[in-house]
């Protein structure tokens, strides 16, 4: 009980709590806007609703809600998060994904598609999706959802369905996650030929391949790190720069060099973008002599993060 309280406490759990009801509202646009009227079926699990959805119409006269059917296989797939890939991201999705069925369902309450395409286009204007066209609405769903996918990753959170078995994949089989969105994707978009005809289900398979591919290049922009490599005769300045302001660890290295045959320390930090900036003005406004070379590094495994929260608890605590 102490432990959930101070949790609840920390800056940390709302900025979280924040970042996760804003990317549920941007997924409930794009099922709700961009999905729903165009009837394209991406491998998501709210594709998979549509198609049910659909089918219990088709089949059996009874039209069930999409938000419905999307909080239902939700709430399945919530007890395989919780037991295959963990307490956090269980515990996480389990608000996100209990939330998007009723965003959705409100958002259809609120402003119905049929509706908004009225005050956009005009009432008789003939247009049965958002944008007009089913290539501007599955590009503006992949690139929305995505960007919010890699978002709530960063976070270990989801937004649910698709996602976790996304994870499952990525977990156990080890493929990067824009790889394991795309294989559970596939199989759920063929589940499309039921009430699409073959283009559509062409397009959806399509649009999750991208959904993929657009998932890792977000992701990778948003873990993107600088390998730093510095040498310099003042390498112990910059040492304890990096160590004591910027709360970084780093590598000293012996090296020779090829031309002069000097020895030098070569000084090696993986830090963000930020913290580069901050180092590369410490040694301008200190006229520090060095050569110095950067990389871009896209994931970082192990104590990079650990050691950061260590140093700086060690100075709050001094």
């Amino acid at each position: 009980m102490k432990n959930a309280l101070s949790c609840i406490c920390t800056k940390k759990f709302w900025l979280e709590l924040l970042i996760m009801t804003f990317g549920v509202f941007l997924t409930a646009i794009c099922v709700y806007y961009f999905l729903v009227p165009s009837k394209l079926i991406i491998g998501t699990i709210s594709g998979l609703s549509i198609v049910l959805s659909e089918l219990s119409q088709t089949l059996f006269g009874i039209s069930l809600p999409v938000s419905t059917l999307i909080l239902v296989i939700n709430v399945i797939l919530l007890i395989l998060a919780y037991f295959l890939i963990g307490k956090e991201f269980g515990v996480k999705t389990v608000y996100t994904a209990l939330l998007l069925g009723p965003m959705t369902r409100l958002l259809e309450k609120a402003m119905p598609y049929p509706e908004l395409i009225d005050f956009l286009y005009g009432p008789g204007s003939g247009k049965t999706s958002l944008m007009g066209d089913v290539w501007f609405d599955l590009c503006c769903f992949v690139l929305i959802l995505s960007f919010t996918q890699a978002m709530l990753f960063r976070i270990n959170c989801s937004t649910g369905g698709l996602d976790i078995l996304a994870k499952i994949v990525n977990k156990y089989l080890h493929f990067d996650i824009g790889k394991s969105v795309t294989v559970a994707g596939t199989i759920i978009c063929l589940t499309a030929f039921a009430i699409n005809p073959f283009d559509k289900v062409v397009v959806g398979l399509i649009g999750t391949w991208i959904n993929g591919l657009v998932i890792d290049y977000f992701t990778a922009g948003m873990n993107n790190r600088k390998r730093v490599c510095i040498v310099s005769k003042d390498y112990e300045r910059i040492r304890q720069y990096i160590v004591n302001d910027l709360t970084r660890g780093c590598t000293l290295y012996e090296v020779i060099g090829g031309y002069t045959n000097e020895k030098s320390i070569e000084l090696e930090s993986l830090l963000t973008k930020t913290e580069f900036s901050a180092l590369m003005e410490y040694i301008s406004n200190n006229n520090i002599n060095a050569f110095i070379t950067a990389g871009n590094v896209s994931e970082v495994y192990g104590l990079w993060a650990q050691n950061k929260k260590k140093a700086k608890l060690h100075a709050d605590q001094r």
